[in-house]
């Protein structure tokens, strides 16, 4: 999937929002195994586009983010693994894309911002996921200076996976979806709804929560098909 309003910079307007919701709701229900997120330009995506929000009143800026939350709980509750491709700048709702997808790879030229602390409209929704992969400090770096932060210290900070020369980004996401798409597709997607069900529980509530479905899934045809395979010393065959 490739978002592609260059001349926007991928900005996030409703319709574009609108667009990537229903693309990831339609792609979900498909047999793909996987789904990359990349984009046109000269930005994976400049945020929220503020054409859009400042024409519109409180109750409508509140449907937009709302819309806009839509699409990242969309992007964690599709079956499929979901990469993020990222070539170039992600700033505001473009860096809480790229920090809801469930992998990232990212080119040395890209960066990542939440510059609303350093202007007038503070990025509350965008924090949320961000938050979430690289910690408290290193969040309130970024939300209070707004300063870009380089693809290898996102890395580091570990909002991306990995950081690649430009020329080795396609192979590089490749090479992760390949190996993050191995196995049984069922177990996987329940594995993945599963994971952000207990993310940020506290610890009982996420081992009663991973007990059960993990119990359940031991009964299922992809589980007994990977014992059996272990014990027979033979390659399982998954369907699907």
């Amino acid at each position: 999937m490739t978002m592609n309003r260059p001349e926007r910079r991928n900005a996030l307007s409703a319709d574009h929002l609108g667009e990537l919701r229903d693309a990831f709701i339609n792609v979900g229900r498909s047999d793909a195994t996987g789904i990359v997120l990349g984009a046109e330009g000269k930005a994976f995506s400049a945020g929220h586009d503020f054409a859009d929000v400042a024409s519109r009143d409180l109750a409508g800026v509140g449907e937009l983010l709302t819309l806009c939350t839509e699409v990242m709980r969309t992007i964690q509750s599709v079956p499929q693994v979901v990469v993020a491709r990222v070539h170039a700048l992600a700033t505001a709702a473009g860096c809480q894309l790229v920090a809801s997808c469930d992998l990232a790879v990212a080119a040395e030229s890209a960066g990542f911002a939440l510059p609303g602390g350093k202007g007038g409209w503070f990025c509350h929704t965008p924090a949320v996921p961000v938050a979430r992969s690289i910690g408290r400090k290193r969040l309130m770096e970024m939300v209070l200076t707004g300063d870009v932060v380089d693809a290898r210290t996102a890395a580091e900070w570990g909002l991306v996976n990995r950081t690649v020369p430009d020329a080795e980004l396609d192979a590089a996401v490749d090479d992760l979806l390949a190996r993050a798409t191995r196995g049984s597709r069922t177990s996987k997607a329940l594995g993945k709804q599963t994971l952000y069900a207990q993310l940020d529980r506290p610890e009982t509530d996420a081992y009663a929560i991973t007990l059960e479905v993990m119990a359940a899934a031991s009964q299922t045809a992809a589980a007994k098909e990977g014992m059996a395979a272990f014990l027979e010393k033979r390659r399982p065959v998954y369907n699907p």
